[in-house]
């Protein structure tokens, strides 16, 4: 009984410790990609303002955003309102498929397409690939066993669904889209389409792996 309640301890000073890394990393690479984005403003022949608001529009960015958000709300504050919010298996579980979805559409579609130097090479390494993998980890290891249903996959796409609406609603506006494969100034509504298409594929499929793992796994009271 003593030996299992210290594991249990020492679990949780675990997971501390890889919140704290995940947290911290992800303020870091964060902070970094915005200072680069708002420098380069002039550079790229954009206002400080438009800089700033494209900065917010990369679902990269956003999910990286959850990311941190969560992790420090469930390190500093678990007991409060949004600590407990981010603590619950499924919004975590959403979160995790979010930045999963980050780190593959990247790999697979966008890595080619660009050569980042310097300390943009940083910040795309860490908001692409070290992040993705250390909350997946973190997910795999912390995350309640057996506790998800495959339902739970429906709710998790209204984030991505609303994130294209809007791209496509301030696309049309300001001629400027965050990724090649959706925007429709260049493409085509129908080619955008087929491309989300393959995307919402990708959020189900990976989805429904995170689920499947869940419910295969053993619950923590074996």
């Amino acid at each position: 009984m003593a030996d299992k309640k210290e594991m249990t301890l020492r679990s949780a000073a675990f997971q501390k410790i890889l919140l704290a890394v995940i947290a911290g990393v992800g303020w870091y690479a964060l902070s970094l990609q915005f200072y680069l984005m708002v420098q380069n403003s002039e550079a790229n022949g954009m206002t400080v303002t438009r800089s700033v608001t494209n900065f917010f529009s990369y679902f990269t960015i956003l999910s990286n955003l959850l990311v941190a958000v969560s992790t420090t709300a469930r390190l500093l504050a678990p007991s409060g309102n949004i600590g407990r919010f981010f603590s619950r298996i499924t919004t975590y579980s959403a979160i995790c498929l979010y930045i999963t979805i980050v780190g593959l559409v990247y790999s697979i579609a966008l890595r080619k397409i660009w050569n980042p130097q310097g300390q943009q090479l940083i910040a795309d390494r860490l908001l692409h690939d070290v992040i993705p993998l250390l909350c997946l980890l973190n997910w795999i290891i912390f995350t309640p066993k057996r506790q998800l249903t495959w339902k739970n996959v429906l709710p998790w796409l209204l984030f991505p669904a609303a994130y294209l609406a809007y791209t496509l609603i301030r696309g049309n506006s300001t001629g400027w889209y965050p990724y090649p494969f959706i925007h429709a100034g260049e493409l085509g509504y129908g080619k955008v389409a087929l491309n989300a298409a393959m995307v919402l594929v990708a959020f189900i499929a990976v989805g429904t792996m995170l689920i499947a793992i869940n419910r295969m796994s053993k619950s923590d009271s074996a």
